[in-house]
């Protein structure tokens, strides 16, 4: 096709010079210049001709004037390439001083002053300069004030003033739209601020700006979302948050969890515990389980009888074994708790497995031993080995390896020894 379209161009070229040629032959024009008694004539051609020559040896004599000029402009843009690049290796490799001093010196370069002051701004704040980067960035905003302001909030984000990165984000954005990095910024200034509502008017326009990647937006998401749905002051705000998502997002374990809890808390366990057994019969999840358990008091015994329920198909739930112990520890069943726990230890151990044993050891009045279960929950939450359980508590709690059923995808049982 391109061939074609050139073939076709050339035609149209050689017709046009053709005509041109021939109507030049019969007729080439004729032009008269008439200065200060002097009069020049010649042909049309020869006078375009001339014309071209003329304004050739003009550039020439233009390009040879300033060629000095450009030669030195040229040469400083060029070491003011070379000093940034030497700030900035020598800022990685945290000679800090030499860094400041490169990018001072390429900042004295005009094309180059922008990136010069804000590389100066970051190396003096990782230095703990702050004097030094907040003049860096005072004198960046004259030449690039979307980016200072963008790192200015990062910096007052670093440094925990979220309550003044918040202050400085909102009132930039009132005078005009903010770009994509301080838009970041905002969005974590507002959730670690409890301002769910810009929170999430600052995620809707960074989305529409499409600067990171899919999955780490969707974590960006996620995590503003959960901020949004755990600081809901009631019932009504909670429930417009959770009903504006969307299928997909209501399906992520994070906001389940977050939704939940929240629900929980304002006097809604019907709904947590809706959402909860919901996500659950989609796919099996010990987050979500572990959360069913912390629900508060409300509806102990049709959630207790519900996670029995799940035994049956997840005998092998570690979790489920937590949240049935808790249920039984907030009943004051504390034998069964001790149970479920028990069992919940033989199949994978954890801190919060032996913390609610100690919370059913304590109200069994077993002080000793709860003693040191809670003893054991603090070497499991530092990784450390934790001390065997008396000999009087082997039995009933049954904490020796045991033989427990599983399947493949292909639905051939295996056999798996969970850890003491």
């Amino acid at each position: 096709m391109r061939s074609w379209t050139s073939v076709l161009l050339l035609l149209v070229v050689a017709v046009a010079a053709a005509w041109g040629w021939h109507a030049l032959a019969l007729d080439p024009g004729e032009v008269r210049l008439r200065f200060a008694g002097w009069r020049l004539e010649t042909s049309f051609v020869l006078g375009v001709i001339a014309a071209l020559l003329l304004w050739a040896i003009l550039s020439l004599v233009l390009r040879a004037v300033f060629w000095p000029r450009r030669a030195l402009r040229r040469r400083a843009l060029q070491r003011g390439h070379e000093r940034i690049a030497d700030g900035l290796v020598a800022a990685v490799e945290g000679r800090h001083a030499q860094a400041a001093k490169s990018l001072e010196r390429a900042a004295h370069v005009e094309a180059l002053q922008a990136p010069a002051l804000l590389a100066r701004a970051r190396s003096a704040h990782r230095q703990g300069d702050d004097g030094q980067a907040s003049a860096a960035l005072d004198a960046a905003t004259a030449v690039a004030p979307q980016a200072a302001l963008a790192l200015r909030a990062r910096f007052l984000l670093e440094d925990g003033r979220h309550a003044d990165a918040l202050a400085l984000l909102k009132a930039a954005m009132a005078n005009a739209p903010l770009p994509p990095a301080a838009l970041r910024s905002l969005i974590e200034a507002a959730t670690l601020g409890g301002d769910s509502a810009m929170a999430l008017a600052a995620l809707d326009a960074f989305a529409k700006t499409r600067s990171l990647a899919d999955a780490d937006y969707t974590e960006l998401e996620t995590n503003t979302l959960a901020a949004a749905l755990t600081n809901a002051p009631r019932a009504d705000a909670l429930a417009g948050i959770w009903s504006g998502l969307s299928r997909a997002q209501r399906q992520r374990e994070p906001l389940v969890i977050a939704y939940a809890k929240r629900a929980a808390a304002l006097g809604q366990p019907l709904a947590a515990m809706g959402e909860i057994e919901s996500a659950l019969r989609r796919d099996w999840s010990e987050n979500l389980v572990r959360a069913y358990g912390e629900l508060g008091p409300s509806d102990l015994a049709a959630r207790l009888q519900k996670a029995e329920g799940w035994i049956a198909t997840q005998p092998n739930s570690a979790g489920l074994m937590l949240t049935l112990g808790r249920l039984c520890n907030q009943g004051e069943l504390w034998g069964k708790a001790r149970e479920y726990l028990g069992r919940g230890l033989a199949i994978a151990p954890d801190a919060s497995l032996w913390e609610a044993l100690g919370d059913a050891c304590a109200g069994l009045g077993d002080a000793d031993t709860a003693q040191r279960a809670y003893h054991n929950a603090l070497r499991a939450a530092r990784a450390e080995t934790t001390e065997s359980l008396p000999d009087t508590l082997r039995g009933p709690l049954d904490t020796r390896a045991s033989v427990v059923e599983q399947r493949s995808a292909h639905g051939v049982p295996t056999l798996v020894l969970p850890k003491q």
